[in-house]
């Protein structure tokens, strides 16, 4: 039960997405806008911004958001085929994450849809007429899903969902909810160590130099709040629901050895989603693939398929990695008959 209660916490921290105390917005002295390397939002918070561009004249744009403890030049690993590809990349670093004011503290997730929505429609001034897609990973897929599942529409041409952090309450064993409650309660500023993760043999890449790289990044958060779980939770109950309300075209992304997101939460995904007659979403499952899908050995294939989605949303993907929702579905959650509620190890 220990072990579960720790594994509780740090794959929810790990989900790369997370909540906590909420933090305003830091004052600028700068009128909102996008800067050549930081944004400006209209509530005076200052992003750091990334970008890739394509030699020549770019076919598209892509609104890249990293996952937790993660930063926008994590996208430097899908800097290359993309741009090949033609395409423009924009990753900033969200609030709470990277370079910002606030490190390790939670914005809340409407400051976060919002800057989706600012960021987006800025992209749009700045490059009429061509295509704007968002590519979201983890968190970044979470806040995807929330913001295309909002009720006011948000104007993009497609999203594509890299191991979507969707692991809502709803989907956790009870022991987890329970431990996350009663932290919450008495240690709501309790750091949690990364070395836990570790310690569980828990990995989101098989590639060890990504790993070391992730390690001895100064920008990317070693700890967290045990409040941040706590908004972790809310925004991924946000974006599980939102996904019945997915709006296509999309891409979701899915790896067989995911040890962040397990498949529990992903299996309630798919019984939400629309269905795909009426919306034109597709999914691609990698079964030897980790929850970093863009940065694992076998990332090629996913780099290739996201280059070829992003160019033609309807043709074939590389890799051959398409399946069907029941063909996931069977894969994943066919024949689960022991409860997911019974403690592990």
């Amino acid at each position: 039960m220990k072990r579960a209660a720790i594994l509780c916490l740090w794959v929810l921290l790990l989900a790369t997405g997370c909540g906590g105390r909420v933090a305003p917005a830091p004052p600028s002295a700068e009128p909102p806008g996008l800067y050549p390397s930081y944004v400006i939002t209209p509530d005076g918070y200052r992003l750091p911004l990334h970008h890739w561009a394509p030699e020549g004249e770019p076919r598209g744009v892509v609104l890249a958001l990293h996952g937790f403890g993660d930063h926008g030049a994590s996208f430097e690993a899908l800097s290359a085929p993309l741009t090949e590809a033609g395409f423009k990349i924009y990753a900033p670093d969200q609030r709470g994450f990277g370079a910002t004011s606030r490190p390790g503290i939670w914005a809340g997730q409407a400051a976060m849809t919002a800057d989706v929505r600012t960021l987006t429609g800025w992209l749009r001034e700045r490059h009429p007429g061509l295509p704007v897609f968002l590519v979201g990973k983890s968190m970044g897929g979470a806040v995807v899903l929330a913001t295309l599942g909002a009720d006011e529409p948000l104007q993009v041409d497609g999203a594509v969902l890299i191991a979507p952090a969707v692991w809502a309450r709803e989907t956790m064993p009870w022991y987890q909810r329970l431990g996350l409650w009663v932290m919450l309660r008495i240690a709501p500023g309790m750091n949690l160590s990364g070395d836990t993760v570790h310690d569980l043999g828990i990995r989101p890449t098989d590639d060890i130099e990504v790993a070391r790289a992730l390690s001895r990044d100064p920008l990317v958060l070693k700890k967290a709040r045990v409040d941040t779980v706590h908004g972790l939770t809310e925004l991924m109950g946000q974006a599980l629901e939102a996904s019945a309300h997915l709006p296509g075209p999309a891409l979701i992304l899915y790896g067989g050895n995911d040890q962040v997101i397990p498949a529990r939460p992903v299996c309630a995904m798919l019984e939400r989603l629309p269905e795909q007659d009426s919306v034109p979403w597709r999914m691609a499952f990698y079964p030897e693939g980790y929850h970093m899908l863009t940065r694992y050995t076998g990332a090629a294939q996913t780099h290739a398929d996201l280059a070829a989605w992003l160019t033609d949303v309807s043709g074939s993907l590389p890799s051959g990695r398409e399946a069907s929702r029941s063909e996931v579905f069977e894969v994943l959650c066919a024949g689960r008959a022991r409860s997911d509620d019974e403690p592990q190890g």
